[in-house]
């Protein structure tokens, strides 16, 4: 049977200070009945990965209003050097009026491998226009954007791969994550990695246990393109146990080679390109 590979690398985890995780979980209760099971703060979230086999942790914050990031993105620096296995996407508001200026200085920290838009939160298109100057930015500088882009799992106006699409055919040569595999335009989404070469999707709140609906494409998709997806957990912001997704993709009974790269290989791989380390 198929079994996790030695070392797993989570790409889709959510590290906040603590009054802001406080506000997050408060509004998953109040705007879509969610009731957060893993309510753990930035530094037990890291302990209680590494207990569960995560050897390295990429995480990423948003802002949800302008002014904001600047606070985020200092409190990233600050942890980001306080431990070793741990990579961000950082925060970035286009209403900034020093955006681009904090977004220049921060990617020269190779701990920080690009920046999360999150479109359903920040009411921002993909292709609103001045978010060009950063995508110009990230790909100039080999850099990553993480994008909660899809319909799932909610949405909104701002959402959906229709947008998204405007986006990358404006910019085809950047380098971007699209969380939940594009829930829950799942087809349309991997269709695009057939013709977006630096572009990949993560499986972050796909594979949860009902009565939650995820995934339902099949194993063939998964396998056609497991070079182009990465293992997320969504950590802690989750309404079921942890284990259940990897138990679930696990029963799917896929190839070890997907397994594989979908848990580290793909994931190293991406670390590397952007870092330039043999980490």
């Amino acid at each position: 049977m198929a079994r996790l590979p030695g070392k797993i690398i989570d790409f889709h985890v959510h590290l906040f200070p603590d009054k802001l995780f406080d506000a997050i979980w408060n509004s998953f209760i109040k705007n879509y009945g969610w009731n957060i099971i893993h309510r753990y703060y930035y530094g037990e979230c890291i302990e209680r990965l590494r207990q569960g086999g995560v050897n390295i942790i990429v995480y990423s914050n948003y802002a949800h209003r302008a002014g904001v990031a600047e606070g985020l993105n200092q409190w990233n620096t600050k942890i980001l050097e306080e431990h070793d296995g741990l990579y961000c996407f950082a925060a970035y508001h286009p209403d900034d009026p020093n955006a681009l200026e904090m977004a220049g200085c921060l990617v020269e920290n190779p701990k920080i491998l690009g920046f999360k838009l999150h479109h359903l939160v920040q009411n921002i298109y993909p292709y609103d226009q001045r978010l060009w100057p950063l995508y110009e930015m990230v790909i100039k500088k080999n850099k990553h954007i993480l994008f909660h882009t899809g319909t799932g799992p909610v949405g909104n106006q701002y959402v959906g791969l229709e947008s998204f699409t405007r986006a990358l055919e404006k910019f085809p040569e950047l380098g971007a994550t699209v969380a939940h595999l594009g829930a829950h335009e799942y087809e349309g989404f991997l269709g695009l990695l057939e013709r977006y070469p630096n572009l990949y999707l993560d499986t972050a709140f796909c594979f949860l246990p009902p009565p939650y609906q995820g995934y339902t494409l099949g194993p063939d998709y998964l396998e056609k393109y497991k070079s182009r997806i990465l293992y997320g957990s969504d950590y802690p912001n989750l309404i079921t146990p942890r284990e259940a997704e990897i138990e679930n993709l696990l029963k799917m009974g896929l190839s070890q080679d997907f397994y594989n790269k979908v848990f580290y290989d793909n994931g190293m791989k991406l670390i590397r390109s952007l870092t330039g380390e043999n980490c």
